[in-house]
């Protein structure tokens, strides 16, 4: 691994540490994320939601809630369908439940991977209609590209709202309503906008706002008693699981929103809490939505019925909530599973057939495609480079694809689109879908995609070093400043602290058989400690000199909160 670190001029740092008030680490650290102006770093420090943008300046939002107005106004039959994913979950948690503060019963249903495929589907309308045929149809992350099945629900006579953040393929809806900022003409020139990066949920939660306005200023007796605040849980949740850059109007929601689902009241995130292992003392970080409350949401989807993680968000039930989050964790674990042993054999296949591949596609006829987005991640992130991963469906093969940073996949994908059924995402993460016969000519238009752009280096894993420190600089205090900074995410990635030429204090001890405890200490006898994931197979010597690569965090251990190191990486000290 490459470790890269650019010095910072101590002039800018020294200059913003004053006039800003904070430490020279959190300053060059400012500096280093383009924060080096003192009010951007305030405004980025504080985000605070009397900074969220009007939103009506979203392209359609002003017709979409007229629209909703209306349906409020008629009590119209509305049908909501949303993604299987927690971006679509939360999404149609967020509007059903708002919807239902004004006396409607929105129905809504959920795509089931295995008889549905993805998004917008003609047999997921089909079933959304079986209850009868609503007034206004509204799909949620899903529907940009949905051309036909936009056609098929308005020839019933049946209104259609879009409400999505993927990326427009080559033409924009010509019928129904969109609100989508990456279309050109609804928000998406070149201006980028704080929205700009919303996920769907995020939007919906812009929707709501614009239509709590106006009928607030209709006098509505309802409005006036919806908090939009209190859904920001709902928000958090699914931007920071769909892997938006936490900046801007996002950093603004999920900061906002994290404190929010800390005290939450919804019993179904209370239970999914529990079943996950996180405790009331602990603050709830990006990562525990990202690794524990997500995926448990995301199993029903892959596995089952995602309404079921719909009905949980939903529920005020208790007994019912402990009951499907207990579900949801079974699931989670089956899941767990079998992406343990997908992801074993596609690293042996990998390393086997495809280690020489800049873009790597792997396909298997026993892989279940509900499950391999998690593997795709977990290789892309080992081999450094875009993979797709594809599994079994009938004469299909279908799946999901992950990306590095610089790498944008909906570019790449656009340059390679032969033989393709369907695809279709964001930057980061696309899904995919084609014949079985069309893999193999598929596996080489990729890797020549991904290698025209990277060259041929982009398998060496870089590692930036944010800034390095000595070992006394560690403490509370310099913890407690960099909280400011949270949430990390995309955009606004954990920082890497480096460290010169500190010997280990002890040999580590290997836990689990896969990780690492180890001691260094400050120049004043100060033991610190920390933990090395997945690296008992790198212990490093006793008493060499080394450099270490750590991030900074709290252990929250038996109602304690205690410091402790994560070793990313490390050498040997020049």
């Amino acid at each position: 691994m490459r470790w890269i670190h650019t010095p910072i001029p101590p002039g800018e740092v020294g200059e913003l540490s004053k006039r800003a008030g904070v430490g020279p680490v959190l300053a060059e650290l400012l500096v280093r994320g383009g924060h080096g102006d003192p009010s951007h770093a305030a405004e980025f420090l504080h985000p605070d939601l009397s900074r969220l943008e009007d939103p009506f300046l979203v392209g359609n939002v002003v017709r979409a809630a007229d629209r909703l107005r209306a349906a409020i106004a008629a009590r119209e039959r509305i049908a909501v369908l949303g993604d299987y994913d927690v971006d679509g979950v939360s999404s149609t948690a967020l509007l059903v439940s708002i919807l239902r503060r004004f006396g409607l019963d929105p129905s809504f249903v959920v795509p089931r991977r295995s008889e549905d495929g993805y998004g917008l589907s003609r047999s997921a309308i089909d079933r959304a209609l079986e209850a009868g045929r609503p007034g206004l149809f509204i799909a949620l992350d899903c529907g940009t590209n949905s051309h036909d099945e936009v056609d098929y629900l308005m020839g019933q006579g049946i209104d259609v709202l879009v409400v999505d953040h993927h990326r427009s393929k080559d033409r924009t809806l010509e019928r129904g309503l969109l609100v989508n900022p990456h279309v050109v003409g609804l928000g998406g020139e070149a201006a980028q906008p704080a929205w700009q990066h919303l996920c769907t949920v995020g939007l919906v939660f812009k929707l709501m706002h614009g239509l709590l306005k106006q009928l607030r200023a209709e006098s509505h007796p309802v409005a006036a008693r919806v908090r939009l605040r209190d859904y920001l849980d709902l928000v958090a949740m699914g931007t920071i699981a769909d892997l938006v850059p936490l900046l801007g109007e996002n950093r603004i929601l999920a900061k906002t929103g994290l404190r929010i689902l800390q005290e939450t009241a919804r019993p179904g995130l209370r239970a999914l809490m529990d079943v996950s292992g996180i405790s009331g003392a602990q603050v709830i970080q990006p990562v525990d939505i990202s690794f524990r409350l997500g995926p448990r949401i995301n199993a029903s989807g892959r596995l089952a019925d995602a309404a079921l993680s719909v009905d949980l968000l939903l529920s005020d039930d208790a007994d019912f909530a402990r009951e499907t989050a207990q579900q949801l964790d079974t699931f989670n674990r089956e899941r767990q599973d079998i992406e343990r042993k997908i992801t074993e054999e596609a690293e042996r296949m990998i390393e086997e057939r495809y280690i020489s591949d800049s873009g790597i596609v792997l396909f298997s006829e026993a892989w279940h495609p509900g499950v391999v987005g998690i593997v795709a991640g977990r290789v892309t992130r080992r081999y450094n480079r875009p993979c797709i991963v594809l599994g079994n469906e009938g004469d299909m093969a279908k799946g999901s694809g992950r990306s590095v940073d610089g790498m944008d996949l909906v570019d790449i994908l656009g340059t390679c689109p032969e033989g393709l059924t369907s695809w279709g995402g964001h930057p980061m993460a696309v899904g995919v879908s084609l014949p079985k016969s069309e893999v193999e000519g598929f596996r080489a238009r990729f890797a020549a995609a991904v290698r025209s752009r990277a060259g041929e280096g982009i398998a060496e894993a870089r590692l930036n070093i944010s800034a390095w420190l000595m070992p006394d600089q560690i403490t509370d205090g310099l913890m407690d400043e960099l909280d400011a900074l949270r949430p990390y995410g995309q955009g606004n990635p954990e920082p890497v602290f480096g460290l010169r030429g500190v010997p280990f204090l002890r040999r580590p001890e290997i836990f689990k058989a896969r990780h690492f405890r180890f001691w260094i200490e400050d120049s004043r006898g100060r033991a610190l400690s920390g933990v090395a994931w997945k690296m008992a197979d790198r212990v490093p010597p006793v008493g060499a000199p080394l450099d270490l690569a750590v991030e900074l965090n709290w252990n929250y251990f038996n109602d304690r909160k205690l410091l402790q190191l994560e070793l990313i990486d490390w050498r040997r000290a020049s």
